[in-house]
């Protein structure tokens, strides 16, 4: 077990962060950010390619096997706070940090049960009704345009799809070849900003690490961007980047001590940003006792702590507040804090939700014809 550093690799809220991506392609500043890349800023097409998963670290390690991503200008960015699919796809599209738009995880505490946002579930089953997606997450995507999205055909009408992408032209895509289709097809027909998503080195990675199928997967990613950058039109910029990073936990699970179960009643987030929710009058203690058993593998920080440090953002809405736990236990080793409710259809290999470099670190890189 491989300890990482000290401190938190907290979002930049303020510059290079996922969240402020569409904001400048859309809301055009007088001047290019420094960590924007220069060729899409002046670009008067850009097409904005999302790959769930490719962390610069990963990608960085794995030069050979990316010369097409690896041509690309640009640089690392960090992603929000937690490092997760849910958080972060929703921080692209809607422009702000997960303090505002309330989308704070993977599986969020909610009216007394966990509501799964990328199934948009409870223990309950379909929450679409019960949970609203436009009241949970009131704010426009993309900063009230309506530009055309090309993203898997069995995403169309998810809760969460309702809740980051709703109003936008919808161009599903069913096999990748299709996804190059329907974004050379949209550029050339002159759109002047196309949203992409692909999330297949996300699979990879949570299935089966970082090891074999990860580099096969990665080499086929690079591919995807040279397909794309082949059949664009000259005049477009694809800016490519990602929602996090990955960490090869494999079967490195620690359960919650028992110690800190006595005094926790609901466990939310996930496996690499676990929130405990204290039992009534215990959240001081219950702090202790985590920071006691955990602190050897993890960060173990009180609300109010994660809140003065901005780790959700300058602001915090009092919805996305009532939403988070009050004791925060955040993977700093390669181990996943298990919760036996939190379970899927396969056992995770590799994780993410933490805020290691390695979970952090995104990359954004542009490239031109």
């Amino acid at each position: 077990m491989t300890v990482s550093i000290d401190s938190p690799c907290l979002p930049d809220h303020n510059g290079a962060c996922v969240s402020n991506v569409v904001p400048t392609l859309l809301a055009r500043p007088a001047s290019r950010p420094p960590w924007f890349p220069a060729a899409a800023f002046d670009a008067e097409q850009v097409v904005l390619l999302v790959l769930d998963g490719l962390g610069w670290q990963q990608m960085s390690e794995r030069a050979q096997l990316t010369p097409t991503l690896g041509s690309l200008d640009g640089g690392p960015i960090t992603t929000v706070a937690p490092s997760t699919t849910a958080s972060a796809l929703a921080s692209i599209t809607i422009g702000v940090p997960p303090g505002e738009h309330g989308v704070v995880g993977y599986r969020i505490a909610t009216h007394g049960s966990i509501l799964n946002v990328l199934r948009w579930a409870t223990a309950s089953g379909d929450a679409r009704t019960s949970v609203p997606p436009r009241d949970f997450q009131p704010i426009e995507p993309f900063l009230g345009f309506h530009p055309p999205v090309v993203t898997k055909a069995e995403f169309a009408r998810s809760g969460f799809t309702l809740a980051h992408l709703r109003e936008a032209r919808w161009h599903p895509w069913r096999m990748p070849s299709t996804l190059v289709a329907e974004v050379t097809q949209l550029a050339r027909a002159g759109e002047p900003f196309v949203y992409a998503y692909y999330d297949g080195l996300d699979k990879v990675a949570h299935e089966y690490g970082l090891g074999l199928h990860y580099d096969a997967e990665l080499r086929f990613v690079d591919r995807l961007v040279a397909s794309l950058l082949e059949f664009l039109p000259e005049e477009v910029a694809l800016l490519v980047t990602a929602d996090h990073g990955h960490v090869h936990t494999g079967d490195e699970l620690v359960d919650l001590a028992e110690p800190v179960r006595e005094l926790t009643s609901l466990m939310s987030g996930e496996a690499r940003f676990r929130w405990l929710h204290a039992r009534r009058g215990s959240e001081a203690q219950l702090l202790e006792r985590a920071a006691e058993c955990h602190g050897d593998v993890a960060w173990v920080v009180g609300v109010e702590q994660v809140l003065a440090e901005g780790w959700f953002g300058p602001v915090v809405s009092p919805e996305a507040a009532e939403r988070l736990g009050d004791v925060a236990v955040v993977s700093r080793s390669r181990v996943a804090i298990d919760d036996p409710a939190d379970t899927g259809p396969i056992r995770l290999v590799g994780r993410h939700g933490g805020l290691t470099e390695a979970e952090m670190l995104v990359p954004l890189l542009v490239g031109t014809t």
